[in-house]
């Protein structure tokens, strides 16, 4: 079959073409930069940042955008296309991250930090500042992690448990430990806390998530400060299945893990507003 023939000869790239539109757009009505913000808001340095691609920005200006120049919805979805390219995020992630989005159920075991489909921005902003990321580097890599949590919104979206050690909550602020309260209702999320004294087990310092996927296997993505790996040796698998099923029986269920979240919020004192 012979290749596909570009038309427009625009970029096919899914996050180049959203920053693409929206220069194009932006030129098409003849208007700067300063002029765009003082009509649609935000500051300039932000639209100028989106033509760019050094940010993906959020749902609430592009919609905004969309508006502006009277092209609705379709903004949004470009920008939805660029959130879910799998290109944003670092090599050694991008094979786990397309099975990921292909995964028809999930589950994860987390001893050390939150899983990055349950983090907040302030959270996901802070972890990823430790490993050394700034400026606009740290944005796109926030934008990109925080994006993915759409994997788990909605009416088809998979069924997602993670046991997660009290330390990873004691080490969370309030806003991080509020929105893990919120998304324990969701029928699809399961949140299970293995609180201290539980005891030792075979996951002491390993994080990992597994992934089902639709032709039925298990893969698992075991992680550390310096590297991640994809298993999909079925031996070594259900051994780290095995681990993790030990670890649950270990942890609260459910309904006594959200409660025990609740009273930590009563502990953990309200963040002044900026």
């Amino acid at each position: 079959m012979p290749p596909r023939r570009v038309i427009t000869g625009r970029s096919q790239e899914p996050r180049q073409r959203f920053a693409e539109e929206l220069r194009l757009l932006r030129q098409g009505k003849g208007v700067s930069l300063r002029d765009l913000a003082k009509v649609v808001g935000w500051d300039p340095s932000q639209f100028g940042k989106l033509e760019n691609g050094h940010t993906l920005g959020g749902p609430e200006v592009v919609e905004a955008l969309d508006q502006y120049y009277g092209t609705p919805g379709l903004l949004l979805a470009l920008w939805e296309l660029a959130m879910a390219d799998p290109s944003r995020f670092k090599e050694q992630f991008r094979r786990y991250m397309v099975l990921e989005a292909e995964a028809i159920s999930l589950w994860h075991y987390g001893g050390s930090v939150v899983h990055g489909l349950l983090q907040t921005p302030e959270y996901a902003r802070e972890l990823l500042a430790t490993g050394g990321l700034d400026g606009e580097e740290l944005d796109q890599q926030v934008d990109a992690r925080i994006g993915r949590r759409k994997l788990l919104e909605g009416d088809g979206a998979p069924p997602f448990r993670t046991v997660l050690s009290e330390a990873v909550l004691r080490n969370s602020r309030r806003q991080q430990l509020e929105y893990l309260a919120a998304v324990s209702e969701r029928s699809n999320i399961s949140l299970f806390v293995l609180p201290f004294g539980a005891g030792l087990h075979g996951l002491m310092d390993t994080p990992v998530t597994y992934l089902r996927l639709p032709d039925g296997r298990t893969v698992a993505y075991v992680e550390n400060i310096v590297r991640g790996e994809l298993i999909e040796e079925t031996s070594k698998v259900e051994d780290l299945q095995r681990r993790y099923d030990a670890i649950r029986d270990m942890a609260l269920n459910p309904a006594e893990s959200r409660s025990f979240i609740l009273r930590m919020l009563e502990e953990v004192p309200c963040e002044p507003s900026t």
